[in-house]
């Protein structure tokens, strides 16, 4: 199986692409990802826009249309929801053979 060079995605980078399924513009960005990780990852306004300029020039996200014309506002690309769900294939895979391998080390 050949991998995508691209994996696996930083834990940063997982949540953004997972934070733009949605449009939604780098205020309300920091806020999905502190939501969806529960807290457990709170970004920095500057690591987030350097990593959407770093995912633009990838092409796994693109800016669209908003209401709000002084916000800029992103969603994840076909290219970038492939590369989302490869690596969430790639974690339940490891999730499952992790169970599969600690059960067989119980007494």
């Amino acid at each position: 199986m050949n991998r995508d060079s691209n994996l696996p995605l930083t834990e940063t980078v997982y949540y953004i692409l997972l934070a733009l399924i949605e449009p939604a513009h780098g205020y309300l960005i920091m806020q999905k990802i502190e939501m969806l990780s529960e807290g457990q990852v709170r970004m920095a306004a500057g690591t987030l826009y350097g990593a959407l300029d770093n995912l633009l020039k990838a092409k796994l996200i693109k800016p669209t249309e908003s209401e709000d014309k002084r916000r800029k506002t992103y969603i994840i690309t076909e290219k970038g929801t492939e590369l989302l769900r490869a690596d969430h294939d790639r974690m339940v895979h490891m999730v499952n053979i992790t169970n599969d391998c600690m059960k067989g080390g119980e007494s």
